[in-house]
């Protein structure tokens, strides 16, 4: 299930299952407050990241990458289910901001989880994401105002989805 982008590339990205020694990475990755702000969720103590992620490789109807780039963890990707809608969502460590990585391995997660629709949530103030979406094939389906945080928090959350299998292929 890993699969590597195109070796002429400098940057080398791969995806493969997250396993428990990617977990404090990951922690580390949460906790940076600028990400916190562009995405809307807060960061977690450790003992709650530890029990979520317990939970998520625990469960057998996700789907949960370690992104790497040029061999160093650099985020993750994953697929679930919430309400009724298969979704996917994400997080690239600030480091790996704005070089392209998320539109690749987002393409590259497409390619490997072939169920739709789709379905991502992302805070209006989430730029970047919005533009890797709508790079990868996924258009704003929905707005609402303050489901992302819980309790409701005004924050203007959008709903993009994904239909078909080809619009990984950007």
């Amino acid at each position: 299930m890993t699969q590597h982008v195109n070796p002429s590339r400098a940057t080398q990205i791969e995806l493969r299952p997250v396993t428990e020694s990617d977990l404090p990475i990951l922690f580390d990755h949460q906790r940076d407050p600028e990400l916190s702000e562009m995405t809307a969720f807060p960061a977690q103590g450790r003992d709650a990241f530890m029990a979520h992620w317990t939970k998520i490789l625990c469960n057998a109807s996700v789907v949960a990458m370690t992104v790497v780039v040029n061999r160093c963890v650099a985020g993750n990707v994953g697929c679930w289910t919430k309400d009724g809608q298969r979704r996917v969502g994400y997080w690239i460590a600030r480091e790996h901001w704005g070089k392209g990585v998320a539109t690749q391995m987002l393409t590259m997660f497409l390619r490997l989880v072939s169920e739709r629709p789709l379905h991502a949530h992302v805070a209006g103030r989430n730029s970047a994401s919005i533009r890797v979406l709508e790079k990868c094939g996924f258009s704003l389906r929905t707005k609402t105002t303050g489901a992302l945080g819980e309790p409701a928090d005004g924050i203007e959350e959008l709903i993009y989805v994904i239909d078909t299998t080809s619009a990984g292929d950007a």
